[in-house]
């Protein structure tokens, strides 16, 4: 199953001019095009998927090849290990997280469940950090993975965090769909609890992303108060209900989250 569900991207894309390297978003619509669903593609394949000529995609590929991002056994090209310096460049470039893991260690030695920290990213969730206990969800998440924001508890608890209207234009370019029989799809009641979760200071969401998966979620914020990221409990429904959460995980979750943004 793919790590991330589809999204959709919220700013408009840019429009080229005297800052707009074009070349070098066309490179980015080459990477992005490899996916858990297209891991190995052709060339004609990575042409269709990244809106570029056949000549485009082959320069871009031959260029990530030779920079060492991508191989290829004759015909199918694909990602390498090196790709993956993108992406750690941003964890590097914030240690904040690396001092944060430890405090997440702690919190699922405490409560015995999986703890992860993301940021959000458009419409999305992006994961920063994960300390899991076992598989509990049959999506495969990892550090990188993207989870829609309007159906997760660290979602909502970063939506709330933005002006009123930035909210509402979040949850307009949002792909609202019914995840599960659980999924919040009305934008009314999903703008209601993420109001419910700027009120409260947390957010508890039950199997609307994933049927039998719950997680309750809490701020991470710098010093001045604002909201940089969410620390959130996950766990299986049919073991740890909504009121387990709230009575006995809530207090160690939020005593977490404000550990870690006594480090920001």
């Amino acid at each position: 199953m793919p790590s991330s569900l589809p999204s959709a991207d919220l700013p408009e894309a840019p429009r080229p001019g005297d800052g707009f390297v074009q070349s070098f978003a066309r490179g980015l619509q080459v990477i992005r095009s490899f996916s858990a669903s297209a891991p190995r593609q052709t060339l004609s394949e990575v042409a269709a998927a990244s809106g570029l000529t056949r000549a485009g995609a082959r320069r871009i590929l031959l260029t990530l090849q030779t920079l060492g991002y991508v191989e290829s056994d004759g015909r199918l090209f694909f990602l390498t290990a090196r790709i993956l310096d993108l992406g750690f460049a941003y964890l590097s470039s914030m240690p904040i997280w690396n001092r944060a893991e430890p405090v997440m260690e702690s919190l699922v030695a405490q409560v015995k469940e999986s703890c992860s920290a993301a940021v959000l990213e458009g419409t999305d969730v992006v994961y920063v950090m994960r300390v899991p206990t076992h598989k509990i969800m049959r999506i495969n998440v990892g550090i990188g993975s993207r989870l829609p924001a309007y159906c997760t508890s660290m979602g909502r608890v970063l939506l709330a965090a933005l002006p009123e209207d930035e909210l509402q234009r979040r949850l307009a370019a949002s792909p609202i769909a019914a995840l599960t029989r659980h999924t919040l799809t009305d934008p009314e009641a999903i703008a209601a609890r993420i109001a419910q979760a700027r009120r409260q200071g947390w957010c508890l969401v039950n199997q609307e992303l994933e049927e039998g998966l719950i997680s309750i979620a809490a701020p991470v914020r710098d010093r001045a108060g604002r909201v940089l990221a969410a620390l959130n409990i996950s766990g299986q429904a049919n073991r740890t209900s909504a009121k387990v959460m709230q009575d006995s995980l809530l207090p160690p979750l939020l005593d977490a989250a404000a550990r870690v943004s006594s480090l920001l």
